[in-house]
C-alpha cells in the first residue's frame, strides 16, 4: 500500500503555522512522528475487519488527503447481498429472544470501548473522510451519546404498556414492541461512523438484526465500528455488511429488508422510499439541507461570528446540518461579516492524524467540482468573494479554502441548491419577519440556527421555522446532541426520526394484545341484541361522564 503523508510544510510562521503563498488560508503544522495512513491502514488491519464482509468481488477505497489507495476490498454482488440477509435473519430470531437489558448492556460495554480506544477510529475516520481531527471527534461524541442513552433507556422504550380498554375492567389491554426483523441500513460518507452505527444502535437493541451497506470510500471506519460491538457482546452474524456501489447494492437492500434506514441525497431518497413503498415496508430518510442562520439585530456579533465557523465549515462544509445561508439584520452586517471573514481566513487547513487543522479536505473529485462550480458562477453573475474561493492543491488534491460569498441573488446555483462543501452565502434583512420567510423560502427543512441575546425571542423565532431542528445561539450541535429528543427533516429533507423515542420505536412494529374477561363483546347474560345495545350505550355515556379517555 502507498504511504499517505501530508506533503512538505513550510517554515513555521510566527503565530505557527505555515503559509505557502498560494492561498490565503495557512496550513497547520504537522506535529513530529504523526501517524500515517500506512501505519493505520496495514493489511493485518484490513483483513480482521473485513474478514465477514459477504462479497465475491473486490473494489478499493482510497484517502482524500492525497488521493491514493488505502486498502483492497470484497465487493458484494446481488447474490451477496441476499446472503446476507439470510444470515441475519437466522441470528435475528435468537437476538430478538435475549432480554431487552442484556442487549442493551451490550451498548453500554460499546460506549466505554469506544472511549477508551477512540484514537483508532480517530484516525480511520480522518483517512476516510479528510477532515480535521476534532470534526472527526464529533462523531466519537454523538456514537457514545446514543449508546449511552439507548443503553440506559431502552428497557422504558420498548416496555409493554397498557391501556384503557374497550370496556374498563372487561377489557385488559397491553401494547407490545417487536422488533421488525432485519433492518436495511444505507449508510453514507460524510459521516461514517455517527451515520452507520450510530443509527444501527436502536435498531439492534431493540431486538433486530442490520444488513448495512456504508459508502465504500468510508467503509473501515463502519467495519472497525462493527468489530468493537462484537467485542462487545454483539452476535457477529447479527450485523452483516456488504459493499458495492450505491446503484447496484442500494436496491437490493430495499428489495430484501423489514425496514430501510437510508441517510443521503434527497434524489436517491426518494429512490429508496418507493423501492420500500413499493413492498409495504417502512422507512426512515435523512436527506438534504440549505440550512439557514439568522443574526438577529440584538446578537452578540463576535459570538455569532465565531459561531458561524463552526457552523458552516465543520467537516468542510460536508455535513447535512451545516450552515450554508447567513441571514444578517442590516445594522450589524458589515460588522459581523468584517469579524467572520477575519475567523474563517485565519482557519487552518491540514492533513495530519492529529489535532491542531481548524478544516480538512472535501472527500472527493465530484464535491469540489460542486464547489468549485457554485462559486465560479457566482462570482462571474456578481457575487463579491469575501474569503476563500481557492482550491489548494499545495495541501491536497481536494482542500478548497473556506468561503464566504456576499451580494448573492437568484438565480445563482449557491442560492439554491446544497453545496455541501466549505461555502456560505451572505444576505442582509431588516425585519424579523422577512428574514423568517427568507429562511422557509427552500424546499428543505432540516436545520436552523438562530443568534439573539433574548432566549424567548429566539425560541418564539425558532418556533416558525420550518425546520426539523432549530439551534438558538449555536449552529447544530446542541439540537443534534441532545439524544433525548428527536432529529430529522421536514419537507424534502426527509421521513422519520433519529434519537429519543421515535429513533428506536421506528424500529419496531406495534402489537395490542387484547384480553376479554367475564363478558364476551357480544349480547350474554340473557341479553338479546336490543338490550345489549342499551347496555352498551348506557356504558358509553358513563364512560364519558368519567372522563375516560
Amino acid at each position: 500500500m502507498t504511504d499517505s503523508q501530508a506533503p512538505a510544510q513550510g517554515t513555521n510562521d510566527t503565530h505557527g503555522t505555515t503559509d505557502t503563498g498560494t492561498g490565503t488560508n495557512p496550513i497547520a503544522p504537522a506535529p513530529a512522528g504523526v501517524r500515517t495512513a500506512a501505519d493505520v491502514v496495514t493489511p493485518e488491519l484490513v483483513a480482521q475487519l473485513t474478514r465477514d464482509v459477504v462479497g465475491s468481488g473486490r473494489t478499493a477505497n482510497h484517502t482524500p488527503f492525497t488521493g491514493e489507495k488505502l486498502a483492497d476490498l470484497p465487493e458484494s454482488t446481488p447474490e451477496d447481498v441476499e446472503l446476507a440477509f439470510k444470515a441475519a435473519r437466522a441470528a435475528q430470531r435468537a437476538w430478538e429472544a435475549t432480554p431487552v437489558r442484556k442487549r442493551a448492556a451490550v451498548l453500554l460495554r460499546f460506549h466505554d470501548l469506544v472511549l477508551q480506544r477512540q484514537a483508532e477510529v480517530l484516525d480511520l475516520i480522518q483517512l476516510e473522510t479528510g477532515k480535521a481531527r476534532l470534526h472527526a471527534h464529533e462523531e466519537v461524541q454523538a456514537v457514545a451519546v446514543a449508546a449511552r442513552h439507548y443503553g440506559r433507556k431502552a428497557a422504558s422504550y420498548l416496555r409493554p404498556r397498557s391501556h384503557t380498554g374497550a370496556v374498563p375492567t372487561l377489557t385488559k389491554v397491553v401494547e407490545n414492541r417487536v422488533p421488525r426483523g432485519v433492518v436495511g441500513q444505507i449508510a453514507p460518507w460524510n459521516y461514517p461512523f455517527e451515520l452507520s452505527v450510530g443509527d444501527a444502535l436502536p435498531a439492534f437493541v431493540s431486538g433486530n438484526a442490520v444488513v448495512m451497506k456504508p459508502d465504500t470510500e468510508t467503509c473501515l471506519t463502519a467495519l472497525w465500528a462493527r468489530d468493537l460491538l462484537i467485542e462487545a457482546g454483539l452476535p457477529a452474524e447479527v450485523f452483516q455488511v456488504v459493499l458495492g456501489e450505491g446503484p447496484v447494492v442500494g436496491p437490493e437492500l430495499v428489495k430484501h429488508a423489514d425496514y430501510v434506514s437510508f441517510t443521503g441525497s434527497t434524489r436517491t431518497g426518494r429512490e429508496v422510499a418507493q423501492g420500500a413503498a413499493a413492498r409495504l415496508v417502512g422507512v426512515s430518510l435523512e436527506l438534504g439541507g440549505k440550512n439557514a442562520m439568522l443574526v438577529l439585530k440584538d446578537a452578540d456579533v463576535d459570538k455569532a461570528a465565531a459561531g458561524a465557523v463552526r457552523a458552516c465549515f465543520s467537516s468542510a462544509g460536508q455535513l447535512c446540518i451545516s450552515i450554508e445561508r447567513l441571514y444578517v439584520h442590516e445594522s450589524i452586517a458589515d460588522e459581523f461579516v468584517a469579524r467572520f471573514a477575519a475567523r474563517t481566513r485565519a482557519m487552518r487547513l491540514g492533513t495530519s492524524l492529529a489535532y491542531g487543522a481548524d478544516m480538512g479536505s472535501l472527500v472527493g473529485e465530484r464535491q469540489l467540482e460542486t464547489v468549485k462550480r457554485h462559486v465560479e458562477e457566482a462570482v462571474a453573475k456578481g457575487a463579491t468573494l469575501v474569503a476563500g474561493g481557492k482550491a489548494r492543491p499545495d495541501i491536497g488534491p481536494y482542500f478548497y479554502e473556506p468561503t464566504i460569498l456576499d451580494g448573492v441573488e437568484a438565480p445563482m446555483a449557491v442560492c439554491h441548491e446544497e453545496t455541501f462543501g466549505p461555502v456560505v452565502s451572505i444576505y442582509r434583512f431588516s425585519d424579523e419577519e422577512e428574514a423568517i420567510e427568507l429562511a422557509n423560502s427552500t424546499s428543505y427543512g432540516l436545520n436552523s440556527s438562530v443568534w439573539t441575546k433574548d432566549g424567548r425571542r429566539g425560541r418564539a423565532v425558532a418556533a416558525r421555522l420550518r425546520t426539523g431542528t432549530v439551534n438558538v445561539n449555536e449552529g447544530y450541535a446542541p439540537a443534534y446532541g441532545s439524544v433525548q429528543s428527536p432529529m430529522g427533516g421536514m419537507k424534502d429533507s426527509g421521513l422519520g426520526r433519529r434519537h429519543g423515542s421515535e429513533g428506536i420505536l421506528k424500529y419496531t412494529e406495534a402489537q395490542t394484545v387484547a384480553t376479554q374477561r367475564i363478558m364476551p363483546m357480544a349480547p350474554s347474560f340473557g341479553m338479546d341484541d336490543e338490550k345489549y345495545a342499551a347496555f352498551m350505550s348506557r356504558s358509553l355515556r358513563a364512560m364519558k361522564a368519567f372522563r375516560l379517555r
